[in-house]
Order: structure tokens, then C-alpha cells, then sequence
């Protein structure tokens, strides 16, 4: 049986009652790729944080490193910031894993749906589940199992996001039936960010630049620029970048 993973993180609030106007969005990121490909990632990756911090037990976020906080602030020595992100863009780019992504405009859901409509970190999910499902497809393997492994954000959230999972399971989505699904064998596991899944940690990186270009897509990015083939697409359709509505 051929062993896939799919680690999710997310960008930006899920919440609808206040809206940040400099980030309207909310996005979650899942980061597709094959069990033998994932441990040379994870290796990959644990090379560089011995490199350039002695331990592969420093956790990569996005944020601190864009801010250069926690371990991070040696990352105000421009030249080894330099080394670092020329090592970081050579695993994103090199890397054999696709990416599918989901954006829910806030502003546009809220004025479509109320802000009290379905969750919106459910509904990116359920997106990404179909994609993923539609990228496994072409796959040749005639024995998929999928593995989700999204990082824990409370014990209520993480139970009210399990029991969608069932329920998508059970009924499947607008566009693949349950049994689809059940052929995959899909399963969901919540991880604390503490046990340093470098899977995660890749998601996370990924997420923030594909928020960006989703607010701004004519702003500069260069960080968009290094991951945007790694995107799911079918033809020139970007298919792994779900906005909505």
C-alpha cells in the first residue's frame, strides 16, 4: 500500500467577528506528499536546523522567523539570513510534495453568508480534502492511503474539526462520494507543535506567502515565486488554490 501525508497549517484568524483589513483572509495549507518523499524532506530539513542551529530540535514558524524572534534572532546577521533562506527556498523548490490550499475571503463570505454560517476552517478543509482526493487520482498506485495530520488548536476546536471529518466520511462532499473516500482509507490526527513534525513546519512556511499573493496578488513575492510550481495544477489552472467564495 502506497503511504501519502498531507500536513496542514493555517494562515491568518478563522475567526468572522473581527476583521483585520490588513489580512482579510483566512487560509489553510496542506502540504501533499508520498511517505519515502516526506523522509528525505524531513531529513533535508533537520540538516539545515543542525547547520545553522547545532539541534534539529528548533521548530520552524513563519512568523518568527520573519520577525527574527526566539531562535530566530540570529537571523539579524544579514549574511547568515541570506544562507538560511537560500537553503529553505532550495528544499521548497527541489522537493518532491504539491501543495493545495484553500482561501476563504472574509469579507465576501461574510456579505454571501453571515458570520454565523458554517465554520470556515471546516469548510477550507473539506476543500482541500477534494483536491487532495483529485490529485491522488492521477496517481498510479492502486493502493492509496491517506494520512491528514493538522496541528492541535484546543481540545473543543480539534473535537468540533473531528467530528466534521466523520461526517465528511460518512456523506462524502458536493463532488466525491463517501466511498471514495473510504477507498482511500483516510485518517486525522492532531499533533502538538511541540513534537517538531517538520511536515507541519513546511506548511507553515509555505501558507503565509500564499495568503499574500491571495490579498495582493500584483504585490512583489518573491517567496510565492519559489513555491508557486509546487502548486496542484491541472493545465494552467492553478486547481491546488481554492478561494471562496
Amino acid at each position: 500500500m502506497k503511504k501519502y501525508y498531507l500536513y496542514i497549517d493555517e494562515s491568518g484568524d478563522h475567526g468572522l467577528v473581527n476583521l483585520d483589513r490588513n489580512f482579510p483572509v483566512f487560509l489553510l495549507c496542506g502540504v501533499l506528499v508520498s511517505d519515502e518523499n516526506y523522509n528525505i524532506i524531513r531529513s533535508t530539513i533537520n540538516v539545515v536546523k543542525r547547520n545553522f542551529w547545532g539541534s534539529k530540535e528548533v521548530i520552524f514558524h513563519s512568523r518568527n522567523i520573519r520577525k527574527c524572534n526566539k531562535e530566530f534572532q540570529v537571523l539579524f546577521d544579514l549574511d547568515l539570513k541570506s544562507k538560511f533562506y537560500e537553503h529553505v527556498n532550495r528544499i521548497i523548490q527541489d522537493s518532491k510534495y504539491r501543495i493545495i490550499a484553500s482561501a476563504i475571503s472574509k469579507e465576501k463570505y461574510i456579505k454571501n453568508y453571515g458570520r454565523l454560517s458554517n465554520d470556515v476552517y471546516e469548510l477550507a478543509l473539506s476543500f482541500i480534502i477534494e483536491r487532495a482526493v483529485f490529485c491522488l487520482d492521477e496517481k498510479k498506485d492502486e493502493n492509496k492511503q491517506l494520512e491528514i495530520v493538522i496541528e492541535k488548536r484546543g481540545k473543543k476546536e480539534d473535537k468540533k474539526l473531528e467530528e466534521h471529518f466523520q461526517r465528511l466520511m460518512s456523506r462524502g462532499t458536493a463532488y466525491i462520494e463517501a466511498g471514495r473516500l473510504a477507498d482511500l482509507k483516510i485518517t486525522i490526527h492532531f499533533k502538538d507543535k511541540k513534537e517538531n513534525i517538520n511536515g507541519l513546519q513546511l506548511a507553515d512556511l509555505v501558507a503565509y506567502p500564499i495568503a499574500r499573493y491571495v490579498i495582493e496578488p500584483e504585490r512583489a513575492n518573491p517567496a510565492f515565486e519559489v513555491l508557486k510550481d509546487k502548486i496542484y495544477s491541472k493545465g494552467n489552472k492553478r486547481y491546488g488554490l481554492k478561494i471562496f467564495p
